[in-house]
């Protein structure tokens, strides 16, 4: 851990104090980050331009917390509804192990990343904000989504960040994991 972060009891830094302890048991086991894209690495809306193209916007701040957890070892996943080439252009930018687009139903590549990565559903966290998204979150060891998400996935998820979508969220995410496992 960093000499200059304070840390409460709980061993995270300040300014992360208030998670629980259950959640941090569960951040713990983590070896599998997924995680939905549209309200979760970018905010809730796409963009089209004149000509039809498609834009999204992405955090940097989720791009660093992204490239540090793989560089640690976790294995990541995104899950989509949606097929982008933006998607795919970002995924492969940030390092991600496997990217899965215009998926019906979540929890069937759930399964597939289970047998993939050989972990079990309580090593596995899933950020989502939307209905398609409860099948997994429902499934997983750690149940996250971004505070703007739908209630109905609000009434699942283990920890609420204290972010939209697309605002660091994700980078809140993973901050709770890493420092639960302590790895710098």
């Amino acid at each position: 851990m960093p000499a200059n972060c304070p840390l409460p009891p709980n061993g995270l830094p300040t300014a992360l104090a208030h998670v629980s302890l259950d959640v941090l048991e569960k951040a713990r086991k983590i070896k599998l980050l997924a995680m939905d894209v549209d309200g979760v690495l970018t905010p809730s809306s796409i963009i089209w331009d004149a000509k039809g193209i498609e834009q999204k916007v992405f955090n940097v701040k989720d791009g660093w917390a992204l490239r540090k957890m793989k560089a640690l070892g976790f294995h990541t996943a995104i899950i989509t509804g949606r097929k982008s080439a933006i998607v795919e252009k970002r995924g492969h930018e940030l390092d991600f192990s496997v990217i899965f687009q215009a998926v019906p139903k979540k929890s069937s590549v759930l399964d597939e990343l289970l047998d993939i990565y050989s972990v079990r559903e309580d090593e596995v966290a899933y950020m989502g904000d939307d209905i398609p998204d409860i099948e997994v979150l429902e499934r997983v060891g750690l149940a996250v989504c971004p505070k703007d998400a739908s209630f109905e996935v609000l009434d699942v998820c283990d920890y609420v960040t204290s972010r939209n979508g697309g605002d660091a969220a994700v980078r809140e995410w993973l901050d709770i994991i890493r420092y639960a496992q302590q790895k710098a």
